[in-house]
């Protein structure tokens, strides 16, 4: 049996979870849809799959920069919360908004002039004729989601997490039916493509930005952080914190997700069917990791709440009980990658070539669910009580000092194929898990 410490943690954690677990898989469905839709198109729907993982491996490791950003406010307003510091919740929504305005604007200049270069990362040329427009659209979405990230952030802070699940959820619907519109050529539209797909993400991330800072704005609760708030000039000292939190996870989550992008791009080399089905497999892999990061951003509110009432036992109780619950449901998951691989697979694909290779690599998939699920709560855990610079450097090491050359060893070197590439996920994922792990072990028996 339980105590009843960890049976409340339980609670409290999986009621703040839930929410944001269904946010951050939007994020992450909108590209699944996407991949589904896109692979319905006659004739190319294996190649605009293919040109969406070359697109995804570039676009998506700016992104994960940006929002890492905005989750910098949060172990920040959770601190403040638990310390009863209004007024600095204030200056800290404040500073977020237009630093995650100016990162979005930045970020979108950024890949505006490095899309191009797609052309010299030796992939399929008909492949980067679909990826290079696609991405070129895919940008305008960077400002949209950093501001519906600062709002978001700001609100989880706060233990409020519903409406930002629901805002995700209805973003999704709509990106559902302006694909359905704009893919295929329905309601007097013409037929664009796999370019009505990136068309149709622009204008649901767009309501998405839009509805969260209404609701923030609008709240009720929220009535005493806009006393005084203006959107001018920035405080620097607030700015340096928010950094000093967010660059870290922002770099955090580039170097995971990108030696996952230079994987993709690995397997470009390889074949455009192979790079499809890597797409598929990732895009599952990837809804349960947004569902693992959704309770780690839980953790660490969690975490910082107690860390600014300065409660040590209750603090670590609460990394602990978040590392237990996602462990459960990582292996939980593995089970169902194992047993209705084919079935998952079809969903997104009627490749046969593609359906096969994607089905033997959702059993790899299984095997680094659960290094996967602890390692981002372990960072969330870490997060809550600003241990960000120790986990920057681990995840450094565990991706790109041995996770992508021992992908590169099994997958190129020893001529595993894509196989081989996901092999080496399992390497780095476990490396990582094990190292956070430790980490949270030793300091928060320290602090």
């Amino acid at each position: 049996m339980l105590s009843h410490s960890y049976s409340h943690h339980i609670r409290k954690t999986f009621y703040l979870a839930l929410p944001v677990c269904f946010g951050s898989l939007g994020h992450m469905m909108v590209g699944v849809v996407d991949t589904a839709m896109v692979g319905r198109i006659e004739g190319i729907g294996s190649k605009a799959q293919a040109a969406m993982n070359i697109t995804n491996s570039m676009y998506m490791l700016v992104l994960v920069f940006g929002l890492g950003i905005g989750y910098g406010v949060t172990p920040l307003v959770a601190a403040a919360d638990g310390g009863k510091k209004y007024d600095r919740i204030t200056e800290l929504l404040r500073n977020s908004l237009v630093l995650n305005t100016i990162v979005g604007s930045l970020l979108f200049l950024i890949l505006l002039f490095v899309s191009p270069l797609l052309r010299h990362l030796h992939q399929d040329t008909s492949v980067v004729d679909i990826a290079i427009p696609f991405m070129n659209v895919m940008i305008f979405s960077l400002v949209p989601l950093s501001l519906f990230s600062a709002g978001k952030q700001f609100a989880e802070g706060l233990s409020d997490t519903r409406m930002a699940m629901l805002i995700s959820v209805f973003g999704n619907l709509l990106n559902i039916l302006f694909n359905y519109i704009l893919i295929f050529g329905h309601w007097g539209f013409r037929p664009m493509g796999v370019m009505g797909s990136c068309w149709g993400s622009f204008f649901a991330r767009v309501f998405m930005a839009v509805a969260m800072l209404l609701y923030v704005y609008f709240k009720p609760a929220f009535h005493m952080y806009r006393q005084g708030f203006r959107m001018r000039g920035l405080s620097f000292p607030i700015v340096r914190e928010i950094l000093g939190t967010g660059v870290p996870v922002g770099l955090q989550w580039v170097f995971e997700v990108g030696a996952f992008s230079f994987a993709g791009l690995m397997v470009g080399t390889i074949g455009a069917d192979k790079q499809a089905a890597h797409q598929v497999a990732l895009a599952f892999a990837a809804c349960t990791y947004m569902f693992a990061s959704g309770l780690s951003s839980a953790v660490s509110v969690r975490t910082g709440n107690e860390y600014g009432r300065k409660n040590p036992g209750e603090m670590r109780k609460a990394g602990f009980t978040g590392i237990g619950m996602v462990a459960v449901f990582m292996i939980f998951c593995a089970v169902i990658f194992i047993c209705f691989r084919h079935s998952l697979a079809s969903l997104l694909s009627t490749d046969p070539q593609v359906l096969e290779i994607s089905s033997g690599l959702l059993i790899i998939a299984a095997f680094f669910q659960l290094s996967d699920g602890i390692q981002v709560v372990g960072l969330g855990a870490l997060r809550g009580m600003n241990d960000t610079r120790f986990p920057t450097y681990l995840t450094l090491v565990a991706y790109w000092v041995i996770g992508l050359p021992s992908s590169y060893l099994l997958g190129i070197h020893f001529g595993l194929g894509v196989s081989g590439i996901w092999y080496g996920f399992i390497i780095g994922l476990s490396t990582s898990a094990i190292g956070l792990l430790w980490r949270f072990e030793r300091i928060s028996r320290k602090v």
